[in-house]
């Protein structure tokens, strides 16, 4: 089932999300409907609190950018009880990202091109490892929703009062997208 994608100024979306336990109910359905919602809104990762669970749930589909990335062919994960770990400062990358829950707004986001990160797969299996380069990127921003954090958060202060008309838009429900969104009650 596709669910509704939680838009900026939903409270949800700033708190940081609780470890589940290994036999949380509905979990295998939750994360089904995860799955069909990334593909209806053509994302490439959501986490469970932009679908208005503060758990620490997230799917990334990077397959989906494989023509360009051959690299990523077939990589479609679920990363249950995810966190970062560590950050190596040493290196930095400047990209520009967007949301989901932040529709129509791009911006460009410094982050640490590696990171030590845990969490459970889909198994259950547990993974404790380093990673780097644009899963990096995709994996710190999706687990950043985990601990109440938007890539907003991360630009300058000039930027964000740059873009605080569309911030504000948001929060009053203007805003157009493809897919099915659940605004900020009014």
């Amino acid at each position: 089932m596709v669910l509704p994608i939680y838009i900026y100024g939903q409270p949800v979306l700033r708190k940081v999300a609780e470890d589940i336990p290994l036999d949380y109910p509905g979990l295998d359905q939750l994360i089904a409907d995860m799955w069909e919602t990334l593909a209806e809104s053509e994302g490439i990762g959501l986490a469970a609190p932009q679908v208005g669970k503060a758990i620490r749930v997230v799917v990334i589909d990077l397959d989906v950018l494989s023509d360009d990335m051959p690299e990523y062919k077939g990589f479609r994960k679920v990363f249950i009880n995810a966190h970062i770990v560590d950050y190596d400062d040493s290196q930095t990358d400047t990209s520009e990202e967007g949301c989901l829950s932040l529709p129509a707004i791009h911006e460009k986001v410094i982050r640490p091109t590696r990171i030590h990160v845990q969490w459970l797969d889909e198994q259950l299996q547990s993974h404790d490892e380093w990673v780097e380069g644009y899963l990096a990127r995709v994996m710190q921003h999706e687990f950043d929703h985990l601990e109440g954090h938007m890539f907003v958060d991360h630009i300058s202060p000039l930027r964000k009062q740059l873009i605080k008309s569309k911030l504000r838009a948001l929060l009053q429900g203007r805003y157009r997208c493809g897919y099915k969104t659940k605004p900020v009650a009014k």
